[in-house]
Formats: structure tokens, C-alpha cells, sequence
């Protein structure tokens, strides 16, 4: 098995992986998942290298290397606490009206990847998951801190909310979507405006 699947994974993931579920996820034995972790340990946890494979008993994950904290803590607390981008704001808004909302249906109606965006909105605390967050069929919906942050009880109270939740365009391409998965096009990555 090729070390680069399990990187992958541990790349994207945002919490620690069980050597089960790796074994699960690339369809690899528990001895497979273990000589690809001890290679990437021995790549990423050379010195100079600014990422770490961290491994505790059953568990992997990715992080950043302590040299370099002070750098990304005062990069996440700008991500976090800067202006959403133009396609961040899309994405939530999306999911305020049409929530809860899997990442598929995000895509096609927004017609790109929302995986960058989504992870940032987990950040900031706007969104959550119900479900684990890189399954396909997890969905999002809108957090408490959002609904207060807005001064509203509930989501029904956004300006209309009947009208855009219903709104004949993004009925018609979730139906799109249904009916014809195999004809869909893969969704371009995108990347959040700074």
C-alpha cells in the first residue's frame, strides 16, 4: 500500500485517526497502515520540518510543528476572527437557509469544492456537523453562536426565509443532483479569499 493514501487522509482529517478506521478508509491491513505511519513519522518528524505526525497508541494526526506555534496561532486567530471571503458568505448562507445541508448538495449548488470553506467555517464556530465532518453524507446546519450573533431566535426569522429556503432554481438543481449523480461533473477546488 502506497504511504501517500494514509497522508491524504491525515491531511484532511481534523481530528486524530484510529488505525481501524485507516484500515477501513484504504481498504489496507493493520500491518500496511503501520509501515505508512512509521514512514511518514520518520519524513515529518525530521528536523526542519514545519509539520508532525503525531501518534498516540492507536491514533494519528497531523500538526503543526511547536517551533512554530506563535506563527500559527496568530494566523488562526486572523482566520478566525477576520472578514468572512465573498464564497465563505455564500456557502453559509446556503447553509443558514437550506440547512441541514450535506457538502454534495453544497456543491452543486454552488458548483465548486466547499471543503476549505467548510473547515473554516467549523473554525470560526458558524457551522457544525452532524455526523463526522469529511463523511459523505454528514451535514451542516447553522450553530447557536450564529443564530445569536444575529440577534435572531431562529433561522426562520432570516429575511425571507420561506421564499429563498424553497426557491425554485436550488430545488431544481438538488433534483439535478438526485437524479443523475454519475452525469455530474466533479466540483472545481476553490479556495477562500484572504
Amino acid at each position: 500500500m502506497n504511504a501517500s493514501k494514509i497522508e491524504s487522509v491525515l491531511f484532511v482529517a481534523n481530528r486524530p485517526m484510529s488505525t481501524k478506521r485507516l484500515m477501513e478508509i484504504c481498504d489496507a491491513t493493520k500491518e500496511e497502515v503501520t509501515a505508512a505511519l512509521d514512514e511518514l513519522t520518520a519524513s515529518y518528524n525530521a528536523e526542519g520540518s514545519g509539520v508532525r505526525l503525531l501518534r498516540n497508541g492507536n491514533d494519528a494526526q497531523f500538526s503543526t510543528s511547536p517551533d512554530n506555534a506563535k506563527l500559527v496561532q496568530d494566523f488562526l486567530k486572523d482566520e478566525t476572527t477576520g472578514e468572512l471571503s465573498k464564497p465563505s458568505l455564500e456557502t453559509l448562507t446556503i447553509i443558514a437557509y437550506r440547512g441541514p445541508v450535506t457538502k454534495a448538495e453544497l456543491e452543486q449548488i454552488r458548483g465548486v469544492n466547499c471543503s476549505l470553506i467548510l473547515r473554516n467555517l467549523l473554525m470560526r464556530g458558524l457551522v457544525e456537523a452532524q455526523g463526522e465532518p469529511y463523511e459523505p453524507q454528514t451535514s451542516f446546519r447553522v450553530t447557536m453562536d450564529f443564530v445569536r450573533f444575529l440577534g435572531i431566535a431562529t433561522v426562520e426569522e432570516l429575511p425571507d426565509f420561506d421564499k429563498l429556503r424553497s426557491h425554485e432554481n436550488v430545488v431544481r438543481v438538488l433534483e439535478m443532483a438526485t437524479v443523475k449523480p454519475a452525469d455530474a461533473a466533479p466540483a472545481a477546488a476553490e479556495e477562500p479569499a484572504a
